[in-house]
C-alpha cells in the first residue's frame, strides 16, 4: 500500500516521463485514459480528491510491493494468487489516475493503456483464497466478488498482510479490482486509512465496485 501512495507522490512531482505509444489502440479505437477523472464527480466534499493527469508508467511501483521470497503457500501450488503483478515488469505504457480519501478509506482509480495487451491472472481450481507465511510476514489473499463489465474481463482481489516492525505488530490490508479490455486497464485500489486513536473504518467495497465500473464506461465511452 505504501508503494503505492509513493507512485502517486512520485507521479505527482512529475518524476515519471510520458512513454507515446502508436498503433496501439487494439479494438477501442475511441479510448482515452484521460477521461478517468470523471469519476471525481462521485466523490463527496467530505473527500481530499488529487488527480494524475497521463503520463508514463512505472510497473514496479503500479503493481505495488512483492512479497519476500522464501514464503509457504497453503494450499501448496496456489502461489501465483498472491504473487502475480497486474502490470509486469519492462511493461511501456501511459497511465493516468484519480485519489480519494475521505470516510475513513483510501481510493485510487488507474487508468493504463499498454503496449501490448496483459492477460488475466486468474487463480488456479482450488486456489480462489490462498494462506503465506515466512520468518517476517505472513497473511491471506482471496479472490473477492468483482461486476461483470461487457467486453472486460475483471477481476477482484483481497489482501491481508501481517508484519512485525520495530517489535510492534502491523496489519495492512488492500482491495484490488481490475478490468482489462484490450490494451487498456482500469485498477482500482482501496485500503482503510489508518488515524491514531480513532478505530479503522471497514473498507466500503461497494464504492470501490462502482468505481470500476465508472471508470471503465469513463474511459471507453
Amino acid at each position: 500500500m505504501s508503494s503505492v501512495i509513493a507512485m502517486l507522490t512520485r507521479v505527482l512531482a512529475g518524476g515519471l516521463g510520458v512513454v507515446l505509444l502508436s498503433g496501439c489502440a487494439g479494438p477501442h479505437p475511441e479510448a482515452d485514459i484521460a477521461r478517468i477523472a470523471a469519476v471525481k464527480a462521485s466523490f463527496g466534499p467530505q473527500f481530499t480528491v488529487t488527480e494524475v493527469a497521463p503520463t508514463g508508467i512505472d510497473p514496479e511501483l503500479l503493481s505495488g510491493q512483492a512479497l519476500p521470497d522464501g514464503l509457504r503457500f497453503e494450499p501448496p501450488g496456489c502461489a501465483r494468487l498472491a504473487t502475480a503483478r497486474q502490470v509486469p515488469p519492462g511493461t511501456e505504457g501511459n497511465m493516468a489516475a484519480v485519489s480519494a480519501e475521505g470516510e475513513g478509506n483510501r481510493f485510487i482509480v488507474f487508468a493504463v493503456e499498454t503496449s501490448a495487451p496483459i492477460p488475466v491472472e486468474k487463480p488456479e481450481s482450488g486456489c480462489a483464497q490462498v494462506a503465506f507465511a515466512g520468518t517476517t510476514v505472513r497473511g491471506t489473499v482471496e479472490e473477492v466478488q468483482v461486476p461483470e463489465i461487457d467486453g472486460a474481463q475483471t477481476l477482484g482481489v483481497h489482501r491481508v498482510v501481517q508484519t512485525v516492525v520495530e517489535g510492534t505488530p502491523r496489519t495492512g490490508e488492500l482491495y484490488s479490482y481490475s478490468a482489462h479490455f484490450g490494451v487498456y486497464q482500469v485498477i482500482v485500489s482501496a485500503n482503510p486509512l489508518v488515524v491514531p486513536g480513532a478505530p479503522v473504518v471497514p473498507v466500503n467495497t461497494q464504492r470501490a465496485r462502482d468505481l470500476l465500473i465508472a471508470g471503465v464506461n469513463a474511459v471507453r465511452r
